[in-house]
């Protein structure tokens, strides 16, 4: 296990670059492997999970390497012309790759085996693979539909159109990416909108695809077997990731730093509206645009903060943030309220059963609910002290570290090594600002 421990800090000040933004790399790596000519990729994400989806569009036929400057080179082989890989694809810890390339190869004649993690091995996939079972593929694996999972794909996909039951951007984009070698036009209806970075991505590259909203949802149409041109792009930083700096600050008094080049796309900026509302003190400056996505530095101080009834109709574009969010809510007067956000129950670990855990065992007033959770916060510290399991989930992992900064005692977390899959400069970047975030055992 490698344990890290957070303690107490001063202020945060300074200037960062968060990592790109996890979402919009994993889908920059699969449209240039299927575009004609050479894709370039700077600011990609350069994590485990990134890192195993190009490993495995590289087997699938995509020629892929990266500069000593950081670019990546992706040289696409078109659409249709992906080829059986010799082995099975490994994505470790995503659920977002494994989802998404099991859409993407499930419309292509070949067999391919999906493997990962003691995570991800126990992550549900029935919700991506019953719709993908209509364009033709067939899935072979646990009767509850875990990895290892094989796919056999179809070669003679037939478009379909799909009502999505529950709010769920992975599920939409991997119909989305099935459609995409199939002929005719796929016809996707959200009852909640969800992030768009695969519809924006897909326009980017060319992709005929259409957004039409409809009562509070969208209707979305993919006509497939485009020929896609490469595209060069900017990867955005990761608002997930900015979080993390985001809320250490607002909960450390004195603190006063600025994130550069956050991506703010519509569909994930429920937690800067959710703070803001908290009454955190977060400005957005030089606003602008870059490869589809709108994009601003954020300055963030030390605020008070109050606790509200987070709107449930906003869970979609900020479920992976309310692990930080309940660290946002521990430090807010009164009782933040957090519900419809039962999508938390079946991410890489159950975060509401895990965090409510954790946040007992560091003296935090918490109430659980099937859907989500009520935390009373304090002007006091809380106490801190515990070691917390963070079941192989790296949002779990960083989002008590950060709370170590403003505990009383010392916050440790199990294994700290998880980070590495979404954000592998987490402890430089956050030191570098003045936290003091170290292994175990450390004499700090």
């Amino acid at each position: 296990m490698n344990q890290l421990l957070s303690s107490a800090t001063d202020n945060l000040k300074g200037t960062v670059n968060v990592p790109g933004d996890k979402s919009i790399s994993h889908r920059a790596l699969i449209m240039g492997s299927l575009a004609i000519g050479e894709t370039l990729v700077a600011g990609l994400l350069e994590g485990e999970d990134v890192l195993n989806t190009a490993a495995a569009m590289r087997a699938l036929g995509a020629d892929i390497r990266k500069d000593e400057d950081g670019t990546w080179h992706i040289h696409g082989v078109g659409v249709g012309a992906l080829h059986e890989p010799e082995g099975a694809l490994d994505m470790g810890n995503s659920g977002t790759g494994a989802r998404l390339l099991m859409g993407l190869i499930s419309t292509y004649p070949f067999s391919t085996t999906f493997i990962g993690d003691a995570s991800l091995s126990s992550r549900p996939m029935k919700r991506v693979t019953d719709p993908l079972e209509s364009f033709g593929a067939e899935f072979h694996g646990s009767e509850n539909g875990t990895l290892p999972l094989t796919v056999r794909g179809t070669g003679m996909p037939v478009p379909i159109s799909y009502d999505v039951p529950v709010a769920s951007a992975q599920v939409k984009s991997a119909i989305m990416l099935a459609a995409l070698n199939t002929p005719g036009t796929t016809t996707i209806f959200e009852k909640k909108p969800t992030r768009d970075h695969t519809e924006r991505m897909f326009s980017f590259f060319g992709v005929d695809t259409t957004t039409t909203p409809k009562d509070s949802g969208r209707v979305i149409t993919v006509t497939g077997q485009p020929e896609l041109t490469a595209r060069n792009l900017t990867v955005p930083g990761d608002p997930s990731s900015a979080a993390f700096p985001v809320v250490a600050a607002l909960i450390t008094p004195g603190s006063d730093i600025t994130i550069r080049n956050v991506g703010l796309n519509p569909d994930r900026t429920g937690l800067f509206i959710t703070l803001k509302e908290m009454g955190a003190d977060i400005e957005f400056v030089n606003e602008r645009e870059d490869c589809g996505e709108p994009v601003a530095d954020l300055r963030v101080r030390h605020s008070r903060l109050k606790a509200i009834t987070v709107p449930q109709d906003r869970a979609p574009s900020m479920i992976d943030e309310y692990p930080i969010l309940c660290i946002a809510a521990a430090f807010a007067d009164g009782t933040t309220m957090m519900r419809g956000a039962e999508e938390l129950r079946v991410k890489e670990s159950d975060r509401i059963a895990i965090m409510v855990k954790g946040l007992r065992a560091c003296g935090i007033d918490v109430e659980e609910f099937d859907d989500g959770m009520a935390i009373t916060g304090s002007r006091e510290k809380p106490a801190g002290g515990a070691v917390i399991e963070t079941h192989l989930d790296h949002r779990i992992a960083m989002s008590f570290l950060t709370l170590g900064l403003q505990s009383e005692q010392p916050v440790t977390v199990d294994d700290g090594s998880v980070i590495e899959t979404s954000f592998p400069i987490f402890r430089e970047l956050m030191n570098g600002l003045g936290a003091n975030i170290h292994p175990a055992g450390e004499n700090k």
